[in-house]
């Protein structure tokens, strides 16, 4: 993710995101995800003076930036939490026009060592989105048994070496305990040598760690939930996925929403569909321009829909 860094480097995908939410001057939008406000900013130069601006953060270090840039203007509304607790936040419950989740960690996160979350710059093993939120990465780490370590590398990282990995990890912490990002990559490129890749031998380790340690994957689920809830008819979700596990979720809403389910033949009655989501296009990349000077947008898949009115019509079986 890169979401609008204080240099003026515009955040991942920005006019494909700022199209997609198809922004309305007097319209109300949220983004889930406010980082250091690149989208946020985008939205809020579209809206005029009878327009809305929410924004949520887990990160207290937004939200210190979502505060002293936007705080004196009347038409922007600040929250800190997961885009998960949407729908508790009352701001949100006339209805929205637009949603925005950009997923995954920014780059301001990325690039304070301090943070714990690059295994290219030795810091704490921390990885929280929320640092005053749950069990770091190196608590996590000290008490997780061998099979939670390993399961955990598997689902949210799909790394083939997880049981060797998580068998090193066990064995080294009872010598000497995992603080620094440093020391767990040094552990996991000693099992697995990078040999002729490109890609660091800790890169799936520490990303399923992350996702794990701030609920990533089950707060989009809930996310997405929420937002269709307080989504207006008409109005339009855009989410930025970084890897596959998150595109399949948001995908699969997507679908599940819009298209009926394949017909069962062992169903003597045909169950009436109605869709309550319309996909915009497909799945969206980045421009060769934006790759060629920002390499982490290479992995950023875009996809919109927009919600359709409660009363529309109720169809059956639908073509794939």
């Amino acid at each position: 993710m890169e979401r609008g860094a204080l240099s003026g480097h515009l955040p991942v995908m920005y006019a494909q995101v700022l199209d997609g939410l198809n922004v309305r001057g007097n319209g109300t939008y949220l983004d889930g995800t406010f980082g250091r406000g690149g989208h946020a900013r985008g939205v809020l130069e579209q809206l005029g003076p009878g327009g809305r601006l929410l924004v949520m953060d887990k990160d207290p270090e937004a939200i210190a930036v979502a505060e002293r840039e936007f705080a004196a203007d009347p038409r922007v509304a600040i929250y800190r939490g997961s885009f998960a607790e949407l729908a508790q936040w009352n701001e949100t419950a006339a209805g929205l026009d637009g949603i925005l989740f950009d997923l995954g960690v920014s780059s301001p996160q990325l690039d304070v060592a301090e943070r714990g979350f690059s295994f290219g710059k030795d810091g704490p093993l921390d990885m929280r989105m929320d640092p005053d939120s749950g069990l770091s990465a190196a608590q996590w780490l000290a008490q997780a048994d061998e099979r939670e370590i390993a399961d955990v590398l598997w689902t949210y990282g799909e790394e083939r070496m997880s049981r060797k990995i998580a068998r090193t990890i066990v064995a080294r912490r009872s010598e000497q305990p995992l603080l620094r990002t440093a020391q767990l990559a040094d552990l996991i490129a000693s099992v697995m040598p990078r040999g002729d890749s490109k890609i660091h031998p800790a890169t799936r380790s520490f990303q399923a760690i992350r996702i794990f340690i701030n609920r990533e994957l089950a707060d989009l689920e809930i996310g997405l939930d929420a937002a269709l809830a307080r989504l207006k008819p008409g109005g339009r979700l855009a989410v930025i996925s970084f890897h596959s596990l998150e595109d399949r979720i948001v995908k699969q809403f997507i679908l599940r929403h819009s298209k009926a389910p394949p017909a069962n033949r062992r169903m003597p009655v045909e169950v009436a569909f109605t869709p309550v989501l319309l996909a915009i296009g497909s799945a969206q990349k980045a421009f060769d321009e934006e790759t060629s000077v920002n390499p982490r947008a290479r992995s950023a898949v875009l996809r919109v829909a927009e919600k359709l009115p409660v009363d529309g019509p109720a169809h059956g079986k639908e073509a794939a």
